[in-house]
């Protein structure tokens, strides 16, 4: 039998996968063919704000090399707007398009019919804050064991 550690390590990871399942399917229903679940998932993390591909990097927790692709293909089919920075001309900062923001819109309306569809089940609102706290709990917990900047150190507190 797994240790309970091990398990949540393989769950998470499973997780991320019927999700990006989930993203798949809403593309497809909407015959959405020219962006893929990752491509849709980088996007809505941009949201309103313009940034850089390091920032978006950051932010959302993707291997740089795959960011810069998936933002190439944003741009190239219309989802993402780019431009240089007038401060650093090596630096390329991207915003959504119109149709990048509609694409947004559709992934928001698909959050809020999951939520819908959670009322009345053992998924309540508290449970769901309590595994968010225990995740960040962990997140920071990896992040201290990793040395990765940014998340701070692992409080004891926590626990």
């Amino acid at each position: 039998m797994p240790l309970p550690y091990y398990e949540v390590i393989h769950l998470i990871e499973r997780l991320h996968r019927r999700f990006l399942d989930v993203l798949k399917v809403e593309l497809d229903r909407r015959g959405i063919q020219d962006i893929n679940n990752v491509q849709s998932m980088i996007l809505f993390n941009i949201g309103d704000d313009e940034m850089t591909v390091g920032e978006l990097t950051i932010r959302g927790y993707y291997l740089g090399s795959n960011v810069s692709y998936n933002v190439k293909k944003m741009v190239e089919n219309d989802y993402l707007e780019q431009e240089r920075s007038v401060h650093d001309k090596r630096s390329i900062r991207v915003r959504l398009s119109q149709k990048g923001t509609d694409l947004r819109n559709s992934l928001q309306k698909m959050f809020e019919r999951h939520e819908q569809k959670l009322e009345g089940t053992d998924l309540t609102e508290t449970r769901l804050g309590e595994l968010c706290t225990t995740l960040k709990m962990l997140e920071r917990f990896w992040a201290s064991q990793s040395g990765v900047a940014g998340l701070g150190g692992f409080d004891d507190d926590l626990l």
